[in-house]
This record gives structure tokens, C-alpha cells and sequence, in this order.
């Protein structure tokens, strides 16, 4: 059995909705132009589906020139450049940065459709975030994803999972950049490290799954599944877990079809 790479996604701004690839670039902090947007409400928090749902039904794009457009139901579409305002400090969850504002016309938009005072940041290249592997050891830098530049889950890890639910769910409730088929379910588990294509993959740690996996992003409606059916076999001293964190280690082309070889 081969393992390959089936799926690929991107996700421009943190938490918000995003869109599959046939392929993508990375560059220091990961898919180019992955979470290197972020909301940030009125106090300067930033903003995720774990207790502003109806981040769900905003959908990003990555035009051409690089920016992206939001569309949501009711909406006109904005388009959100690549910062180019004032700078400010951000922090995402116990991390801090530097961040760009892209402009009042999209600040506006989320405020109006989120229904509170929102702004949009962006993460220019020259800020520093750096992905902790262990206490003291960094591997790389990454932008506003969580913590790591990727989650990688294999389509087997999902087919089993719905095997156990009464209803089906996509893969969207999960959010990962890359599923790889081919594998036996939760194979990448135990992969240390993965070579796909002409990149070497690192695991950080297995993925800890959270409330936002149980909102539908068709309806930001939230339910009990898929945590309730993963608490009774996924459960580690750490949570629930469902997919892998990883890093990279140089930058290269992810493309669907590139084979993954799990290097030992």
C-alpha cells in the first residue's frame, strides 16, 4: 500500500473558512499565505470558531495579486491586502508578535456580519513567532496557525471515525492542510517524520482536538459529535487527539498525487 497525498487546504485567515489546492508552496512559516490573517475583536483579542461560531460562514480566497476576499451570506465581498497599515502588537494565545492592519473597509465588514467591533491583521514575514518543539529547541517559525504550520490526517483516520457516528462528517470539521491516503487508520500517529514529495515533514505532537471540530461550517450551528465518539477510544492523558501537528524543516511544492514515505 502507498501512501499519497489525497487532500490539500489552505486556510488564509485564522479560523475562518478555507478552500482545497491542488498544490502548494511553502515558504518559512508554512503554506504561503496560510493563517497569516487574523480577527481580532474591539479589546485586540484574537477571535476563533471555539466562541465566535459564525466565523464559520465566512469564506477566504486567495486572489491573484495575494490578498484575499471574504464572502459571507448577506455580504458584499471585501478584499483584505496584505496589511500595509499600522503596526501593532498581537498575541495568539500565549505567544506575542508583530502584526499589520489591512484597512477599515474589512475592519467594518467583520464588525457589521460578526456583530461587534472586529479588525483584521496581517502577518508580514519579517515577524517572528517561533514553533517550540521542545522547552528549548525551535524548528522554524510559524504565523497565526495554533501553534504548528500544518495538520496532516489520513483519510483512513476519518473513514474510521465515521464508521463509528450515526451521521457522516467532512473533512472540514477538522481543518487539516494535508490528508493522505493509503495508510492504515491513525498510521501517522506514529510517524515521526514524513517525507512528501521533496519536503521532509517533522511531527510535533499529536493533534488535541477542541470544540471548534464540533460546529458545522455550513451552519455554525455546534453539536456533541465528533468529541463524543472520540473521548471513548482517542483519549490521552492531554485530550483528545485526531491527526498529527507538524513542521517542516526547508522550504518546496506540496502537490496531491506526491507520494509520503514515513521516515523512521
Amino acid at each position: 500500500m502507498t501512501a499519497a497525498v489525497s487532500r490539500l487546504f489552505i486556510y488564509p485567515v485564522k479560523s475562518l473558512g478555507g478552500f482545497e489546492v491542488d498544490r502548494f508552496e511553502l515558504d518559512d512559516l508554512g503554506p504561503a499565505l496560510d493563517r497569516r490573517w487574523m480577527v481580532l475583536d474591539g479589546a485586540g483579542m484574537f477571535q476563533t470558531q471555539r466562541w465566535r461560531p459564525k466565523m464559520a460562514l465566512i469564506a477566504a480566497r486567495l486572489t491573484a495579486e495575494g490578498n484575499v476576499r471574504l464572502t459571507a451570506p448577506g455580504m458584499p465581498d471585501v478584499l483584505v491586502p496584505q496589511g500595509g497599515g499600522s503596526r501593532r502588537d498581537v498575541v495568539v494565545w500565549k505567544d506575542a508578535c508583530v502584526a499589520e492592519a489591512c484597512g477599515p473597509e474589512p475592519d467594518q465588514w467583520l464588525s457589521t456580519f460578526l456583530g461587534g467591533p472586529c479588525r483584521i491583521v496581517f502577518f508580514p514575514l519579517q515577524s517572528v513567532r517561533p514553533i517550540r518543539l521542545r522547552a528549548t529547541e525551535s524548528l522554524g517559525r510559524v504565523g497565526f496557525a495554533d501553534a504548528y504550520p500544518f495538520l496532516l490526517l489520513s483519510q483512513a483516520s476519518l473513514d474510521d471515525l465515521n464508521s463509528r457516528l450515526a451521521d457522516s462528517l467532512p473533512v472540514d470539521r477538522f481543518r487539516p492542510n494535508i490528508v493522505v491516503s493509503g495508510t492504515a487508520a491513525y498510521a501517522e500517529d506514529d510517524w515521526d517524520s514524513v517525507t512528501i514529495g521533496n519536503v521532509l515533514i517533522v511531527r510535533t505532537k499529536l493533534c488535541v482536538r477542541c470544540v471548534l471540530t464540533t460546529i458545522d461550517q455550513r451552519t455554525a450551528e455546534a453539536g456533541k459529535e465528533p468529541l463524543r465518539t472520540l473521548a471513548t477510544y482517542r483519549r490521552t492523558p492531554d485530550g483528545v487527539v485526531f491527526g498529527i501537528n507538524a513542521a517542516h524543516t526547508a522550504r518546496g511544492t506540496l502537490a496531491v498525487g506526491d507520494v509520503a514515505v514515513p521516515v523512521s
